[in-house]
């Protein structure tokens, strides 16, 4: 098969290509170092010509509600009207478990728009909620680490490895249109702020670590919000074994 992955550089996307090239499929990169401009639309009739499932792994950079919908919005409706024009036959949202169960985050926001345009757009789809990935509390603590002190919501996750995320939209993609999936998540719930010193500590980055929930990651979170829904699909790497690899 022929399939694009937009994102094609990013954590996810980038080991999405390479799992469909290991299984023999022709791969099509979607970024805007390679040429195509989800924003701008510019690049995508030419990229999707002759695809038959697009893999759309992207995020949204950092802004506020209004700009995080607003950008979701663009590039979604760009995109899937691309496919349209193209023929494209499947369209494979990443998205998170549990956004409709939060509502101050301006991310989460932004996902519950593109899945509202996916689900009532032009080409037949599959939305894949994942939890959290096993290197997002590391990620979290950079965000507000100044002078060696971080702070971080002592949020409840159960995470996922990123390979296991991609094997999984890698094997969604090569299928049929299946609506929205079961969540996909790691084996064991984690404390995000043990996840991020534990990561921290293994990368030789030593961090004081403040739980709070004074950033971006409020009370509205808390509790079991952002555990995977009864019935979800766990993926084999746990946080220990993932955490040998960051050595």
């Amino acid at each position: 098969m022929r399939i694009a992955v937009a994102g094609a550089t990013g954590n996810i996307g980038a080991r999405t290509v390479t799992d469909l090239k290991r299984d023999g499929h022709e791969v099509v990169g979607v970024s805007r170092s390679l040429g195509v401009d989800l924003l701008t639309g510019a690049g995508l009739d030419q990229a999707l010509a002759g695809v038959d499932a697009v893999v759309d792994a992207t995020s949204a950079p950092p802004a506020d509600r209004d700009g995080t919908i607003a950008y979701f919005a663009t590039t979604t409706r760009n995109l899937l009207a691309a496919e349209q024009r193209a023929g494209v036959r499947h369209h494979v949202l990443l998205s998170i478990a549990g956004v409709d169960r939060v509502e101050g985050n301006a991310h989460y926001a932004g996902k519950r728009e593109q899945e509202r345009i996916v689900a009532g757009g032009p080409v037949p789809w599959t939305i894949v909620p994942a939890t959290q990935f096993h290197d997002f509390a590391a990620m979290v603590a950079t965000w507000t680490e100044r002078d060696g002190v971080a702070t971080l919501a002592p949020l409840l996750v159960q995470p996922i490895a990123p390979a296991d995320v991609a094997e999984i939209l890698a094997e969604i993609a090569v299928g049929a249109p299946q609506g929205r999936y079961t969540d996909v998540a790691g084996p064991d719930p984690q404390d995000l702020v043990d996840m991020a010193r534990r990561t921290l500590e293994a990368r030789g980055h030593r961090v004081k670590l403040v739980p709070t929930w004074s950033g971006p990651f409020g009370p509205e979170m808390a509790g079991e919000v952002l555990l995977p829904a009864d019935g979800a699909r766990i993926a084999p790497t746990t946080f220990d074994a993932w955490l040998a690899t960051q050595h």
